[in-house]
């Protein structure tokens, strides 16, 4: 606890389901943090693999560690859970199978300080289970910078952006009566999508200190391909929570938008097995329903590649005709 009176007290919440083989080396690179006044939170979430014994031995271990064992409700019950229980001035997120390197908090809350926002944003890379660093989905600014809200959402939905909670460290009182959505996949879009308003400017640092575990099994890594991630699905109605809240007068970011939903339904269609793609499918359905509809909407929007409006023209046109192709290019049946 060296230095700890001097500083101010961050609360890490940390979801834990099933991770034993996992959770030893995200803790231990939590508990290594340079900035010393953490309350590290882990919520065992109803594990039935020995990590909540595994949680219980680590707080014996460190008296900055505290445990809640809970019954198992999901990743955003867990983090509201932890939200709850956090006395800190400031909160981050860590999941149970990431890691993230020594300085990073200290780095985190510098920012805030220097720069007097509620939230600070750092970089992240993925690592795959050989051990190899994939290609950056959000690539980090050059140096520090400020984003106002609007330019944030417009980072967001243009897919250049970080949503991720786990790579941000908030002024508490941000978050202070506020919940994760619970019983939803991508939850951190929806949620941070919710705040932003409230949020203000975020600070996004240039450093890549947050290291996602990437394996398979969680959320849309499945290795059988004959499973259908419910992500791919919140993900186009994540898209219509955010076209609903714009302002119609704020045109360019309304294309933007629009543009997102058109985005996510063709992921949707790109991924959902053909065996669902059926007129029982009442999502399926609407979703095809939807780009027809917007089909020379979506055609005239200039934040759409060719690319994009090639698909959406075929998946207008043949939805199910489509995806047999694109089985045969690829070589694997879905």
């Amino acid at each position: 606890m060296e230095n700890q009176g001097k500083q101010d007290l961050i609360s890490v919440i940390i979801p834990v389901y099933n991770l034993m083989a996992y959770l030893p080396r995200c803790v231990a690179s939590v508990r290594a943090q340079t900035y010393t006044a953490l309350e590290i939170l882990l919520v065992d979430d109803g594990s039935t693999d020995g990590s909540a014994q595994l949680c219980d031995d680590m707080a014996a271990e460190d008296d900055r560690i505290r445990v809640l064992h809970k019954e198992n409700g999901g990743s955003s019950s867990a983090r509201n859970a932890g939200l709850a229980l956090a006395t800190g001035a400031y909160i981050g997120f860590v999941d149970g199978d990431d890691y993230i390197d020594p300085q990073m908090y200290a780095l985190l809350q510098q920012g805030l300080k220097t720069y007097g926002t509620s939230v600070a944003q750092i970089g992240r890379d993925e690592i795959d289970e050989q051990g190899r660093r994939l290609p950056d989905i959000c690539v980090p600014p050059e140096s520090a910078e400020r984003i106002p809200p609007r330019e944030f959402l417009k980072e967001l939905l243009l897919h250049r952006g970080d949503c991720s909670f786990c790579t941000k460290l908030f002024a508490a009182e941000v978050l202070r009566g506020k919940r994760f959505p619970e019983g939803t996949l991508n939850e951190d879009f929806h949620f941070l999508v919710e705040l932003l308003p409230q949020l203000g400017e975020i600070v996004s640092l240039p450093q890549q200190t947050y290291h996602v575990f990437y394996r398979m099994g969680s959320n849309s890594r499945k290795k059988d391909k004959d499973q259908f991630s419910r992500v791919y699905t919140d993900n186009v109605n994540n898209a219509d929570l955010v076209l609903r809240g714009i302002d119609p007068a704020d045109q360019e970011l309304e294309r933007i938008a629009f543009r997102f939903g058109v985005f996510q339904r063709l992921d949707y269609l790109l991924h959902i097995p053909i065996r669902r793609m059926t007129g029982k499918n009442t999502f399926y359905r609407r979703v095809v329903r939807d780009l027809r509809r917007g089909y020379i909407r979506a055609m005239a929007n200039p934040y759409l590649t060719v690319k994009n409006k090639v698909y959406l023209t075929l998946f207008v046109v043949a939805p199910r005709t489509v995806r047999e192709v694109h089985r045969k290019l690829k070589g694997f049946d879905k």
